[in-house]
């Protein structure tokens, strides 16, 4: 169970701490000149928890949050992101999972320079770290492999705050918005399709939502490309709260348990 792709509906070998990540880039923007997104969808501090269930049992927590710590990557200002997912109680016995993600995200045009997972599932043990070179579209893996990639392309949890950070005020059903993001040393195309707005009401509270169906990569945890739905709160934040999947063998629900450092007011209803 990779909490990555419920995350996202919405990453040398890693050693036991990093400081400070790499900074072999070039910093010439004459050679590219790096993309720039207005947003406002989230900021420093911002932690987001969520419940995981597996059918009926209580399988475990999933948690991201972007740091409060301010770093620098290529003269440039980033965003510290760490993802964690981790199986609780009984389930453990069944299938332990303790995983760990890390991006650094570009603040002014929110694409990653860094990304680092760590996962441990059941008896699958997997480490990456990628640098990605923007200014000469490359990305380098811990195996010393170096891709060409489009500018501006994600990884798998930068790819949720990409997503957050579009422009919705005039979606209509049925549009599909796609994101390029390196994954598993391929580039894929991650698309998100919008399919209507509802409330909907969590342990949290009564929340004014929009719902996508992410499509994911086939034959991987998913029987098919739309076997997943979430529900984003419909305010500026733009957090998944809900998300529910039809894996091979089945069902995962990820629903939000708490949330702070929100960048806005969120679409609560009292």
């Amino acid at each position: 169970m990779d909490f990555s792709f419920i995350l996202s509906g919405l990453l040398l070998m890693l050693q036991p701490t990093i400081s400070e990540p790499r900074q072999e880039f070039v910093k010439s923007q004459e050679i590219t000149s790096l993309p720039k997104v207005e947003h406002n969808a989230f900021k420093r501090g911002e932690r987001l928890e969520y419940e995981v269930s597996y059918g009926w049992l209580d399988a475990g927590e999933a948690i991201i949050e972007i740091t409060h710590e301010k770093k620098q990557i290529a003269g440039r200002d980033v965003f510290h992101v760490i993802g964690t997912g981790n199986s609780l109680g009984t389930f453990n016995w069944f299938f332990k999972v303790r995983d760990r993600y890390e991006t650094y995200v570009d603040e002014a045009g929110v694409f990653p320079w860094i990304f680092i997972r760590d996962i441990h599932e059941g008896g699958f043990d997997l480490k990456q770290y990628y640098t990605f070179d923007h200014f000469k579209e490359k990305v380098t893996t811990n195996k010393g492999k170096e891709f060409d990639v489009p500018l501006g392309v994600q990884d798998m949890i930068s790819a949720l705050y990409r997503a957050r950070a579009m422009d919705f005020s005039h979606i209509e059903p049925g549009q599909i918005f796609e994101i390029q993001a390196f994954v598993d040393n391929e580039v894929w195309p991650l698309k998100i399709k919008y399919l209507k707005t509802e409330t909907i009401e969590l342990d949290k509270g009564d929340f004014n939502c929009m719902v996508f169906v992410p499509v994911v990569q086939t034959g991987r945890i998913f029987k098919k490309e739309e076997d997943m739905m979430v529900w984003v709160t419909n305010d500026k934040n733009k957090i998944p709260i809900l998300a529910k999947a039809k894996v091979v063998v089945g069902s995962v629900t990820m629903e939000i348990r708490d949330y702070k450092g929100l960048a806005n007011p969120i679409a609560k209803i009292d």
